[in-house]
């Protein structure tokens, strides 16, 4: 099991489904990104965030991994005047916010020609979800599933096959997200 945020947040995205825990927790970013859905309402079990602003954590590395568009000169990293920001070579060139350095001025976002880095993804206290990987069993639910009104979050099984649009992320994560490729541009 994961014991750091390093191991539980910036693993690099994966492109094999590889059997791991029962169940990963899956959110869809095309679901999060409607704009009925812009504030995050849902719940947390984990005493420490009784606002469920751990979910913030979940969106901020998949917007990292699946929506930026990996500049070769990133202009987010250069408006930064603390430097928590980084783009990791050896992780497929993913962004990390060192949150113990940012200050939430939100430099970044207005910085980013692509307007992927998303201003409400940028919060100045740290959250971490921990996937409620020691609270949870195929009996209940986490509470953050059952309180999103708009069904973007579910558990799905580790070994399942991927569909379009859907990838893995670190160890404990599925995203779907509609989302640019260097590829397809």
């Amino acid at each position: 099991m994961p014991t750091s945020a390093e191991q539980l947040h910036h693993g690099k995205l994966n492109t094999k489904t590889e059997a791991g825990f029962d169940y990963r927790l899956f959110i869809d970013l095309d679901i999060c990104a409607m704009s009925d859905c812009r504030i995050c309402d849902l719940k947390c079990s984990y005493f420490y965030h009784p606002r469920n602003n751990g979910i913030r954590s979940i969106g901020e590395l998949a917007a990292y991994t699946l929506v930026c568009r990996k500049c070769e000169e990133p202009h987010c990293i250069a408006a930064c005047p603390k430097e928590a920001l980084e783009q990791q070579k050896e992780k497929d060139k993913i962004l990390m916010r060192h949150n113990m350095r940012c200050v939430s001025c939100k430099s970044c976002s207005h910085a980013c020609p692509y307007g992927t880095i998303y201003p409400e993804a940028v919060p100045l206290i740290i959250h971490i979800c921990d996937y409620c990987l020691d609270r949870r069993n195929q009996a209940a639910e986490p509470i953050c599933i059952e309180s999103c009104s708009f069904n973007a979050l579910s558990l799905k099984p580790a070994d399942q096959e991927l569909t379009e649009n859907t990838f893995l992320v670190g160890e404990n994560l599925i995203v779907h997200s509609t989302h640019w490729t260097r590829e397809k541009a």
